[in-house]
């Protein structure tokens, strides 16, 4: 899922292409507004849109009549409809068919890795949701609608992996990921309707595990993959998600930077197993037991950097600071787990 979240480069990339066709010009500047764009009413974004969305990094040109409006709503549907339906090909081949498939079935794996993976969905939903936004905002819907719209699409597509997930006989349609899947794309929603930006963002980090057994390095390379992707996917001890709320949003007199944000973080350690550490070695078939190595929650404090705060006139590096603003920056953290504080000087 975490290639997912590169599709604001991707959409503002295409969305710069499509401004082209469907307006005949570049993207213009805010400050090159026309007046008669500004007092045009079949939309509803306004040469003042900045004021409505004050710290989103994207800035477009509103379409000048109804029949561009409807163009771009066209376009945005059809971005959303190629890129998803490309990726939920890929997912199918890369993943699902390799495992046998069957009737719809539902499978509980709540219990399963300390909820780490729930959280996973969250991050992804919400980042779905994030990710889109900028689309349906260029399209020129009204503001509300842009934002449902927004967490619809990313709702939407983990939905569908619900599905091809219920008719895998690996797994099942898991009301847990789908819960998970509304509580993301609801915090976007809820944050962007109330305050119209996002001043808590819900970000990932992550470091490869190294262990101190030979053993579990082979118990981890089958499990989790032994490539980077792979473990960044799928090695959830290595795994970490972080509520990272922005100071000045919440404490607007305060003289502390802009783009500093406090967040706070959840992971878990000592996993080589769903619920239990317990596996068969695949070339003895001897069942290995280490029930003897604790599998723990961690909490984490750390400051982090809101990169959307960082003021640039450069749409590039815009769109790169909207994407790095999926991820937890390294920095010192305090770390809370099994009821010792520890301290680390630099933690990813």
């Amino acid at each position: 899922m975490l290639g997912w979240i590169l599709l604001p480069v991707l959409a503002n990339t295409q969305l710069a292409v499509a401004e082209k066709s469907v307006n005949g010009s570049e993207n213009l500047p805010d400050s090159n507004l026309t007046s008669n764009v500004a007092t045009d009413t079949c939309c509803h974004e306004t040469a003042l849109s900045q004021k409505a969305f004050p710290n989103h990094p994207f800035r477009f040109f509103k379409p000048d009549s109804l029949a561009a409006q409807k163009k771009r709503i066209l376009a945005m549907a059809g971005m959303h409809g190629g890129l998803y339906g490309g990726s939920l090909l890929v997912l199918n081949q890369a993943w699902y068919a390799n495992y046998p498939r069957g009737k719809f079935h539902t499978f509980n794996d709540f219990p399963e890795w300390q909820q780490i993976d729930k959280v996973g969905h969250i991050w992804s939903a919400y980042q779905l949701s994030r990710a889109s936004f900028p689309g349906w905002r260029w399209a020129g819907l009204p503001e509300k609608k842009q934002i449902l719209m927004a967490g619809l699409s990313g709702f939407a597509f983990l939905t569908v992996v619900e599905i091809l997930d219920g008719f895998s006989k690996e797994w099942g349609w898991s009301w847990g990921d789908f819960g998970a899947n509304i509580a993301g794309s609801g915090l976007f929603i809820g944050q962007q309707l109330g305050w119209k930006e996002q001043r808590i963002s819900f970000k990932f980090s992550f470091h490869r595990m190294q262990y101190p057994e030979t053993m579990l390095n082979e118990r981890s390379d089958d499990l989790y993959g032994a490539s980077l992707p792979q473990r960044m996917l799928k090695d959830y001890n290595g795994q970490t998600y972080w509520l990272s709320a922005n100071i000045k949003s919440f404490l607007p007199d305060t003289k502390l930077p802009g783009w500093l944000n406090l967040s706070v973080g959840y992971g878990a350690q000592g996993m080589f197993g769903g619920t239990v550490n317990i596996w068969d070695n695949p070339q003895t078939n001897i069942l290995i037991n280490r029930t003897d190595i604790t599998r723990s929650r961690q909490w984490y404090l750390a400051p982090d950097i809101d990169f959307t705060k960082i003021k640039t006139n450069k749409k590039w590096v815009r769109s790169l600071f909207y994407v790095l603003n999926a991820f937890k920056m390294p920095a010192p953290t305090m770390v809370l787990s099994r009821g010792k504080l520890r301290f680390h000087g630099f933690y990813f």
